[in-house]
């Protein structure tokens, strides 16, 4: 193990771990294997089957311990940390800056079809038998096709990708049955250390991977790559029956669950003998590091879930030594390739390049563009429908605000009839530019899950407060294994301030209306909202809702975005304006 670690350290200051975006104008996709086996990583696609607009966020805000740490950097602090040229391709695909002018200049990222080209020059330049993809969560969610066929649409282009293994997050909101529909189809390995049956499940004989741990699924495998093998663990969204409706997964019990961990990698290392141990994993990256810094013996953390586009690992030091945490952005955006140097027993130098997929410079597979556009068909009249045109950039990612959201809320005002509108702080959803339609499937894209009823509710501003308060700690909490990912609950029809440096109870105040009249504790309010992870899902789909608004409306412009002003923050690297 000392061996391992020592190696991993002399990689971190080598150039192997140093991002390189200097494309070659011939191929920039030609990347020569520079080990002896080959990862393939992407994660969050969130069924964007097509090239997206994506854009990055100007909030990324780290606090206490991880301000000016990766992955909290954005803009021009981004392109400092990471040496990138402004206004440059690689700009482009991990910044906002200049969204609008470079999106036009650059076309859009992503797409299967794209991302299928990339992967199978990687596999080819790798040699036979030496390579894996792994798949790091939300691929099925995201898209109104996705919705429709409970995932299983993108599990077969998942398979035309060649998917070796992957873990889940908003997999599990198709339910029980839909996981195990999805297990089913998916030809790799859907892997989970972190997901028990609960007692009462168990003794009920429910079926599961391990009926005596009581694991639901296969927690690692391991795989032959060439001459050496690599075990890979998956690790599940922890906090699922949290974060989405309790109903979907009953029988089952989710968790960070360290000690199993630990044991998982203990058996890979002492009684299979592997040569390297991965986590593929969808924690978070924040919640992944300070994983990495109490697990013994990770080799390397694939990380998913916070859409962080990371190019750069980071190395963190635990009791065995240190591992390496990588995080591959969203949307299809990326893939990321690790060229692996292994010995007997022993991880000797990794190489890491994150790349972004830009679709103007490789050639679609064309298998893999007929079945996304069958799997389209039979929808195609409902998601083609032109809802508006845009005068506005839409967007969501960003701790705060995010202009798709405020759409979202001032459509359920109108319709609903309130006076505040709330919309969850969702990190998926694609960017469209001013000028253009506005369709069915693009809302879609923005709202299909399977608990999407909007409600009104009266509460009172007391209870708005503490709300706030407990979404806002879950972002900002100071202890990673608190924060569940996303970002905060978006706010229509009121402005507030916001201190993210303070503790749960301090961060959220003056609340005020659009009017400009204070919320008052002890006053009610009609707040309209959407994706109640306890309520009764008895009203209309959000969707529904908003497409109404824009039908009348023909155009989607945002004229007066409601306002959170960050106090306490000051140079973070973190926000940028």
């Amino acid at each position: 193990m000392k061996a391992t670690r020592r190696a991993v350290m002399i990689a971190a200051g080598s150039t192997a771990l140093l991002p390189r975006f200097a494309f070659s104008a011939s191929d920039p996709y030609d990347i020569p294997m520079q080990g002896n086996a080959r990862i393939i990583h992407q994660t969050d696609t969130h069924a964007q089957a097509r090239p997206v607009q994506f854009r990055e966020p100007s909030q990324n805000i780290g606090v206490g311990a991880a301000k000016g740490q990766a992955p909290h950097f954005v803009g021009h602090a981004f392109l400092q940390h990471y040496h990138m040229a402004p206004a440059s391709r690689a700009a482009h695909a991990f910044t906002f800056l200049d969204f609008v002018k470079l999106a036009q200049q650059y076309g859009p990222l992503g797409g299967f079809a794209h991302i299928k080209t990339v992967i199978d020059q990687l596999r080819a330049s790798a040699g036979p038998g030496k390579s894996l993809l792994l798949d790091g969560g939300d691929l099925c969610q995201g898209s109104g096709v996705a919705n429709l066929t409970k995932g299983l649409s993108m599990v077969e282009l998942g398979n035309l990708l060649g998917i070796d293994a992957m873990t889940g997050h908003w997999e599990f909101t198709y339910g029980q049955d839909g996981v195990e529909a999805i297990v089913k189809a998916l030809h790799g390995k859907f892997l989970a250390q972190n997901v028990f049956l609960s007692a009462e499940a168990g003794m009920m004989g429910r079926p599961a991977f391990n009926t005596n741990s009581g694991s639901v699924f296969e927690p690692y495998m391991i795989r032959e790559l060439g001459a050496h093998r690599v075990g890979v663990i998956g690790q599940a969204f922890p906090y699922v029956p949290i974060a989405h409706p309790r109903r979907f997964v009953p029988d089952w019990r989710f968790g960070i669950h360290q000690a199993n961990m630990q044991k998982m990698v203990n058996q890979l290392r002492e009684i299979h003998k592997v040569d390297a141990v991965l986590l593929l994993s969808h924690n978070g990256m924040e919640v992944d590091l300070k994983l990495a810094s109490l697990v013994r013996g990770i080799d390397i953390v694939l990380g998913g879930h916070t859409h962080d586009a990371v190019p750069q690992p980071v190395l963190v030091k635990n009791p065995g030594g240190t591992t390496i945490v990588t995080n591959a952005g969203t949307a299809g955006k990326f893939v990321a390739v690790l060229d692996l140097d292994l010995a007997k027993g022993k991880l000797r130098d990794m190489h890491y390049k994150l790349l972004p997929i830009y679709t103007d410079m490789i050639k679609p597979d064309p298998l893999v563009t007929a079945a996304i556009e069958k799997s389209e068909a039979p929808y195609k009249t409902m998601l083609n429908e032109k809802l508006a045109e845009t005068e506005s950039l839409l967007y969501r990612r960003n701790n705060f605000y995010g202009s798709v959201d405020q759409l979202i809320m001032n459509a359920a005002r109108e319709e609903m009839d309130a006076e505040i509108a709330f919309s969850p702080g969702f990190r998926w959803g694609n960017s469209f530019l001013p000028g253009t339609s506005f369709t069915m499937g693009d809302l879609l894209s923005e709202t299909a899950i399977t608990y999407p009823m909007a409600y009104t509710q009266m509460m009172t501003g007391s209870a708005i407060k503490a709300m706030m308060e407990d979404v806002c700690d879950n972002l900002f909490n100071p202890n990673p294994f608190y924060q569940q990912g996303g970002d905060m609950i978006r706010v229509g029809g009121m402005n507030y301030s916001c201190a993210p440096g303070k503790l749960i109870g301090q961060r959220i105040s003056d609340i005020v209306l659009d009017s400009g009249k204070p919320v008052e504790a002890n006053k009610s309010y009609k707040i309209v909202s959407w994706a109640s992870v306890s309520l009764p899902q008895d009203g209309k789909p959000i969707w529904d809702v908003v497409a109404s608004n824009l039908r009348r409306h023909k155009v989607v412009k945002v004229v007066k975005p409601n306002q959170v002003k960050l106090l306490g923050i000051g140079s973070n690297p973190g926000y940028e304006t």
